[in-house]
């Protein structure tokens, strides 16, 4: 693809019969990705409803050794940045290059908040010897569920596997805030920035379902 940054006009590639059917099949495809994204979060959740349906006690200890606040926190951090980074679409398509560029940037900062303190989630649990699974040191939790390192392995699977998606959206943010700052999109052509976006939205609804069912099972 090219962009003729100069007159504001996007030239489509030569596969494609126009710039709509371009831009229509750029979603597409992005939504077909999407969908693998959700399954394969999707087999975390349920293998979650059908481990918590066997030992719902277990599930109810585990979560009082998480901090709520910290997880509440952070689901704010990134309703905030769903915001910022939906402006970023917005500025773009409004012909506002810098508008959207803060707001892209803004998003990032963010990730890097939410990052920062999943860190310090994660290193305190180490610290008194939260691990998943056989790792788990049971002198610290309630010995009579003896299988409390499932719920820790469902933990630390589902939310680092997250954290890894929340890294790449940083970096992909990073690469359309850098286009936006030379200044490749306009209100004629924004596809790679709204594409990021819809990521970056999912990977935050991501975490709006697992906030509950983490921290707040017991």
């Amino acid at each position: 693809m090219t962009t003729n940054v100069s007159h504001g006009e996007h030239h489509h590639s030569h596969h494609f019969d126009s710039a709509e059917h371009e831009y229509s099949s750029d979603k597409e495809g992005l939504w077909l990705f999407m969908v693998t994204e959700i399954l394969m979060f999707g087999g975390l959740f349920v293998a979650y409803a059908i481990f918590h349906s066997i030992y719902p006690e277990m599930f109810s200890e585990g979560a009082s050794h998480l901090d709520w606040r910290m997880g509440f926190i952070n689901t704010l951090v990134l309703i905030t940045s769903s915001l910022t980074m939906a402006l970023g679409i917005f500025y773009n398509q409004q012909n506002q290059p810098k508008k959207a560029f803060w707001n892209l940037i803004a998003t990032i900062l963010l990730g890097c908040c939410f990052l920062v303190i999943k860190y310090l989630e994660y290193s305190g649990k180490f610290h008194h010897g939260i691990y998943p699974g056989r790792f788990l040191d049971m002198a610290v939790v309630n010995p009579v569920h003896q299988n409390l390192g499932l719920y820790f392995g469902l933990y630390f699977c589902m939310t680092g596997l997250h954290g890894i998606h929340v890294v790449i959206g940083m970096s992909l943010i990073g690469w359309v805030a850098v286009r936006t700052y030379k200044g490749h999109f306009n209100s004629h052509y924004y596809t790679p920035v709204e594409g990021v976006g819809i990521f970056w939205h999912i990977v935050d609804l991501i975490w709006i379902f697992l906030f509950p069912l983490l921290y707040l099972v017991g």
